[in-house]
């Protein structure tokens, strides 16, 4: 593993288990988060720690000299429509299986989606700064797409872990196993982004839609709809990466 992924990765854990290990030890003893306004500070600091710990590694490793480099190098906006369109389709793919295969409830109007997605910079899409930004692309120097992105989405995985024992969240009594399945569709299309368009805003604006998607529809507990979803992102992805790699070896 590269200097610059050990580092991220340790500043990443760091805060991850100062925030929400911290919430986890007060949910076990009864002091809630709903109840206690400023553990939302410490739940904040868990859930922006892989995009702080993206700065602080880039700016350890000399790779941005300031926040303003950095957050230019996120927010590159410009890119061909296609482009945003394949980002929408990916979200599409993965939360319409699992309303057709599990059922679903409905949350926040459809029509919310415009105010959820910037709101979900913050509630997931920022962290793309970390996984996607620099965790992927390190990983691919030493190995494949597909090996790179399974072991992004166990470490993935295994950050997401505290949530499941803090009173007051969402993940809260969710099946972990479930989850974890829907981590790695959703870890091969993000990777497929980012690779196919060398982008990490198109990454985080794919996260913002999946997550705000999943608040306007509820999907009911059915773990073959996570499959679904899984299999079906995981294909798409590979078979986009092929088709990138045929052009790419074809205009040579």
């Amino acid at each position: 593993m590269s200097k610059l992924n050990k580092n991220y990765l340790s500043f990443t854990f760091l805060l991850m288990l100062l925030g929400w290990g911290i919430c986890v030890l007060c949910s076990f003893n009864g002091v809630l988060l709903n109840d206690n306004k400023w553990l939302y500070a410490l739940y904040l600091l868990g859930g922006l720690s892989p995009t702080i710990a993206s700065y602080l590694a880039l700016k350890t490793d000399n790779k941005v000299t300031n926040i303003k480099e950095w957050l230019k190098n996120i927010f590159d906006f410009r890119h061909h429509i296609f482009s945003y369109l394949m980002v929408v389709i990916m979200a599409t793919i993965f939360i319409l299986p699992q309303c057709v295969i599990c059922g679903y409830e409905k949350g926040a109007p459809i029509y919310a989606i415009v105010v959820m997605i910037p709101m979900m910079l913050v509630g997931g899409g920022l962290e793309e700064a970390g996984w996607r930004y620099i965790l992927q692309p390190e990983l691919e120097k030493k190995y494949s797409f597909a090996i790179s992105t399974i072991i992004v989405s166990i470490i993935w995985w295994l950050w997401h872990l505290p949530l499941f024992y803090i009173q007051g969240v969402g993940q809260y009594g969710q099946n972990y196993f479930a989850f974890g399945i829907n981590v790695l569709g959703l870890s091969f299309a993000l990777a497929s982004i980012r690779k196919n368009t060398d982008s990490v805003w198109l990454c985080v604006l794919f996260h913002c839609i999946v997550n705000s998607l999943m608040g306007i529809y509820i999907i009911n507990d059915n773990i073959w709809g996570n499959i679904a979803a899984a299999a079906i992102l995981i294909i798409c992805s590979c078979a986009l990466i092929k088709i990138k790699g045929r052009i790419k070896y074809l205009s040579k």
